[in-house]
């Protein structure tokens, strides 16, 4: 089933409050001063990219997670076929950074879960299939801020509770004098694609999984300053030289349906924006309705799809839902 007609550029739903959301370089796009990108290496391989204007599907709508909180954010296991859903823990001040992973089947089932003590808000996590087991690399040692200062990468573990300061964690400074850092995974070519803070600003950093894992960051695959994308951030992945991009809020008075959810692709050779912002319509029929996650997941027939993640529900019962897009341009 699909909700969504080709997309319009961005001019709906945008805000400068929204734009300010971002920091200092999404304040300047809001001006028409965006700051200047520039890489400090590019050598990704050229390929395709997906096409933010066609028709997003459904996945599933309205699951239940181990937690009654929105998700913010989820990874596939492309090895073993498995899907993970990260949200923050209910009942508990957020910037202590206590996790909750779900683990889920892709009709929406729930088949475990894991507890996650101090590592940060669950921006975004990658899930690396590694024989039979699965590998979660996520943000650790929240800061003041509730955002993890590092990486961290660790066995799944149905039903365990790690602390940040776990012996089970094997952790990752990938960029010296940043703040925060989080990741996403290209399960299909083996890269981890860093986001991390530093000089008041977001930047990207790509390099092969085999490379991240032996702790080898200092030669990416490329690295930009991430470019001005006015709006909420809410999420992004990655696939081949492309970054995606996703910004807007939950359903409100201010922001009725269908919302104010934008989508932007950014290449990693240049550090510009490709395409986008995009306007999406997914999901436009969900209760509350919060964009929250995004990932890229290759099928067992061979068919690249991307991934986009609402929270839905109310307030104490939120929901899950997940939609992607397969149109490669």
């Amino acid at each position: 089933m699909t909700e969504e007609s080709t997309g319009s550029q961005a001019g709906e739903g945008w805000s400068r409050r929204g734009a300010l959301r971002l920091g200092g370089g999404a304040a300047l796009a809001a001006l028409g001063l965006a700051a200047g990108v520039s890489p400090a290496s590019a050598a990704v391989p050229s390929g395709r990219r997906f096409d933010l204007t066609k028709p997003s599907y459904d996945l599933f709508r309205h699951k239940q997670l181990h937690d009654v909180t929105v998700q913010q954010s989820f990874s596939f296991d492309n090895v073993n076929r498995r899907l993970f859903v990260a949200q923050l823990r209910g009942g508990q001040d957020g910037k202590l950074g206590n996790l909750c992973i779900t683990r889920l089947d892709f009709s929406g089932n729930r088949l475990g879960w894991m507890h996650l003590n101090g590592f940060g808000h669950g921006v975004s996590f990658a899930a690396q299939g590694v024989g039979g087991d699965t590998y979660l690399w996520t943000e650790v040692e929240a800061n003041s801020n509730g955002y993890g200062r590092r990486l961290a990468r660790f066995k799944w573990v149905n039903g365990a509770t790690l602390s940040a300061s776990s012996s089970a964690l094997t952790k990752y400074t990938p960029v010296s004098g940043a703040t925060e850092h989080t990741c996403a995974i290209d399960p299909i070519n083996n890269r981890l694609l860093v986001r991390y803070h530093k000089d008041g600003a977001k930047h990207l950093a790509l390099y092969s999984i085999s490379s991240a894992q032996s702790g080898n960051f200092g030669s990416p695959l490329a690295r930009v300053r991430q470019p001005s994308i006015p709006g909420t951030m809410q999420g992004y992945t990655v696939y081949g030289p492309y970054a995606y991009f996703m910004v807007g809020n939950a359903y409100s008075a201010g922001n009725p349906s269908p919302g104010n959810t934008y989508l932007s692709t950014v290449n990693l050779n240049t550090g510009k924006i490709v395409q986008g912002p995009t306007f999406t319509k997914a999901g436009s029929t969900l209760t509350f309705r919060e964009p929250e996650g995004m990932a890229v997941y290759r099928t067992a027939a061979g068919e690249p799809r991307l991934f986009l993640g609402f929270a839905s529900g109310s307030a104490g019962d939120r929901r899950s839902n997940l939609f992607y897009k397969n149109a490669l341009v």
